[in-house]
Parts: C-alpha cells; structure tokens; sequence
C-alpha cells in the first residue's frame, strides 16, 4: 500500500494531521487553495488561519475544554505546542496572537521533510491512496458537490459569525477597566478590557441592537432555512439573534457581570461587555461573545453606545458564513473513517466537530490512523472516558435525525460512579479519570504519546 497520505485542507484539522502522519514516517501531501482562490472568511494565505475567536477555550483541567487540550498535549499535538508557544494573556484560557501562530504553524508545515504542500484548490475526492478530508466549515462549491456525491447524504449548514476587534488605544479606560472574573488572570491589571453598563444603559443599548439592521441572507441561505435545516450553532449565536430571545438574554450571557467589580464606583456593574487581547502587541481587542450580522454601518452606530467605546476605531467588523459539516453519525466510523471506504477520513469541522480543540482532536485522530493503515497497522480510538474518546464518540453514535456539530463538554463522558457534590469538584475528579484512562492507553501506545521520537 503507499505510504503517501493526501490531505485536503491546511486549517487546524489538516495541519494536524498531517504532522501526526509525517511523525509516523508516512509522506503526506497536504492541499490548501488559499492564497490562490479564498473563502468569504480568511484574509490571508497562511495555514491555520483563526477566523473566528482568537482563543481556545480554558486551560483549565477540571473544564471540559482544558481537559481536551491537556488531552492533546500528553498526545503530542504540534497545534497545542504552537498555541502554547503563542499565547497571550487571556486568564484561565489559551488565547494566540493570531497571527504569529498562523506563521509558525505555516513554516512548521511548509519545512517538514516529510510533507509537501501544494496551494491548489481539491474539486474531487482522490481515489488512490489514504486521503483525509479536513477542507473545514467552508469547503468549496465542488468538494462540496462531491462529498455529497460519495455520500448519497445532503451535507447540513450552520451559520457561524465572528466579533468585532477594535484599536485597543481607543477604548476609553476613564470608563472601562482591566479585570478578570474573580481576579482569576495572569497579570496584576486583569487580563481583559471590561465596559460597564448600568441598567439604564443595557436597556438603551438592547433597543438599538434589537432595531438595528442586519445583512440579509442570500438565497441559498434563506432557502437552507425555510426547507429545516439547522441555523445558527447554538455555541456561536450572533449577538442580535440572543438578544432576541428576551430582553435580559445578554445580561446572562455574554454580559453577565459576575466575578467583576467598578473600580470607578466599586459596585458590581449591571451588565458588562468583555474585550480580550487579539494580539502579541496587545494593540488589537475583540468583543467576547460579540458574533454579528449586522450591516457595517449599524455595528458602528450601536457598538458605541456601549460605554468607554463611544470612539472605539473598528479595525474588523463581524461577519456571518455558511459552514458545512456531514452526518457524521450517519457516515463515520469511531476511527473517522467513511464507513464504504477503508482509507478516506473525514476530520475537523466537516466531521462534525466543534471548537478549536474538537478539530484539532479529529486531525490526529484522522492523521494517525491514516498512517497506521500505510504500515498495515489497525486503526485506533480514544478511551470513551476522556474528553477526546467522548468527543469523537458523539459525533460517530449520536442521533442521525437532526445531528448537530457539538464542542467539548462532561455531558459526553460516562456519568461518574459516586456522587461528587459541587461542579468544580465533579469536574476535576472526571478529569482525573480522564488523565488516568489516557496514560493507560498510552502505555499500550507508546509511539502516540508526547515522548515518542
């Protein structure tokens, strides 16, 4: 059979696993079209692009999403290492200068003796060889077509939007403050930008989100709803589609002010909008939680309303895009292999996986079983009690009818035996068991681990 492992896709999930299968000494060709044809979301041509938010989720153990992530490390995910390597004050949780970390995850592919890149664009699945398609959440009109060709399935939609990112010299910090939840960051001043609002000033601002204009959908997209397929991800609604759901619906959510003191009037305030570092220079920050569709103009106008951003200088607006992913319940095996074909993988967001962590979970999955197979060598799985195991568990046994892309969380694990009281605690002893069932499985695996050459 030949060793020689095609990759169509240079996002998290591609670059992942081709550096897995290149580390098992397989010869990998990874396929990515951008710079030369683009998608409505990038802007540049590098590997690894982060489109959407620029952090990862907590770095803490006893969550689900630093579970995962520590998961991956002890796996020896180059994507991990690179983030680590790339990080930036942001609390509990790993946030990248995005583009320091696209560069090094370019070079990292690009120099690898064992991988070749190629800049065209894949509008057929390969037929010869080990192939793994990880083309993302915005694979292209004809992979499309032929994906759904292979499959005999209708790949299904979502829409996911990105959050503004603002100057950071012009947020007005005579009004904002620096400050993490419950004093929870890394550094002295707190690792996030927070705006303050009084009741007075969330209603104001509810009106004018809830009245504001928005882009409208283009024909596929509105025919994608009306006929019932999934809208918006539940995990990255944008900001005017929550606020309509009840006029306190930001309040507790993405502007929840909890963990959070006024230094100005040392009160809690009643609402707060959050902005985190976007970059190294710490000249860049995004609103968290802040997905919009709304007209340019519009998230303008009602973004300043929002108090110590009445100047704020827009450096990206929000967007709001089409991703696809497949049935995976329907079409993949635990290993992501398609179930009619023994050496096609599917991995990432097309796979049905969720967060940046769920993706790049998929890629070495994907990329280490396509290598195993270029040496003859059984394809393997995760242990169903850590997070990585239950991820991909989800995505090949959920329900077919209505299937949803899903992140990483505890509800996916076996229930614990005895009754733990409090979620921190409930979450720390899952981890824990995670860890434990992980270091197993390593020790039957020892070229998988984070040691092996």
């Amino acid at each position: 059979m030949s060793r020689t492992i095609t990759i169509v896709g240079g996002g998290l999930a591609g670059c992942e696993a081709a550096w897995q299968a290149a580390r098992l000494d397989a010869d990998v060709v990874i396929y990515e079209m951008r710079p030369h044809t683009s998608t409505p979301a990038h802007t540049t041509g590098e590997l690894a692009e982060l489109v959407c938010s620029n952090s990862l989720g907590s770095n803490l153990i006893g969550r689900a999403s630093g579970l995962l992530k520590e998961e991956l490390r002890r796996l020896g995910s180059m994507v991990i290492e690179v983030a680590d390597t790339h990080s930036l004050p942001a609390g509990s949780a790993l946030a990248v200068d995005r583009e320091g970390f696209a560069a090094a995850m370019t070079e990292r592919i690009a120099t690898h003796p064992n991988i070749h890149l190629v800049r065209e664009e894949v509008t057929e699945i390969p037929v010869e060889g080990p192939t793994i398609l990880a083309s993302g959440p915005l694979t292209s009109a004809p992979l499309a077509a032929a994906i759904q060709a292979l499959t005999g399935h209708e790949s299904l939609y979502f829409y996911d939007a990105t959050a503004p990112i603002v100057d950071a010299e012009s947020i007005d910090l005579t009004i904002a403050f620096r400050a993490s939840r419950y004093d929870r960051g890394e550094s002295a001043a707190g690792d996030y930008i927070n705006c303050p609002m009084t009741k007075e000033e969330y209603d104001a601002f509810y009106r004018a989100l809830i009245a504001a204009e928005r882009i409208e959908l283009r024909d596929f997209e509105q025919e994608d709803q009306a006929g019932g397929a999934p809208g918006f991800f539940e995990g990255c609604l944008p900001v005017e589609v929550l606020a309509g759901r009840g006029e306190r619906a930001l309040a507790y959510g993405p502007m929840r002010p909890v963990g959070l003191r006024d230094p100005h009037t040392d009160r809690r305030p009643y609402a707060v909008v959050q902005l985190r570092q976007d970059n190294a220079a710490g000249t860049l920050y995004n609103l968290v939680g802040f997905q919009t569709n709304l007209k340019y103009g519009e998230q303008k106008r009602v973004l300043r309303k929002i108090p110590g951003l009445e100047h704020a200088d827009f450096l990206r607006y929000g967007s709001m895009h089409r991703n696809t992913y497949v049935n995976g319940p329907a079409l993949l095996r635990p290993t992501l292999q398609y179930r009619d074909r023994d050496n096609l993988f599917f991995a990432g967001q097309l796979a049905g996986l969720e967060g940046y962590a769920g993706n790049v979970s998929g890629g070495w999955l994907a990329g280490v079983n396509a290598a195993r197979l270029t040496h003859g060598l059984p394809p393997v799985a995760l242990p169903h009690k850590t997070m990585f195991g239950a991820l991909i568990h989800y995505i090949t046994h959920a329900e077919v009818k209505g299937f949803q892309p899903m992140k990483a969380n505890f509800g996916l694990v076996p229930p614990l035996k005895d009754r733990v009281r409090g979620n921190r605690a409930r979450g720390e002893v899952r981890a824990q068991r995670a860890l434990d069932a992980l270091a197993t499985w390593i020790e039957e695996h020892p070229e998988l681990g984070s040691g092996a050459a």
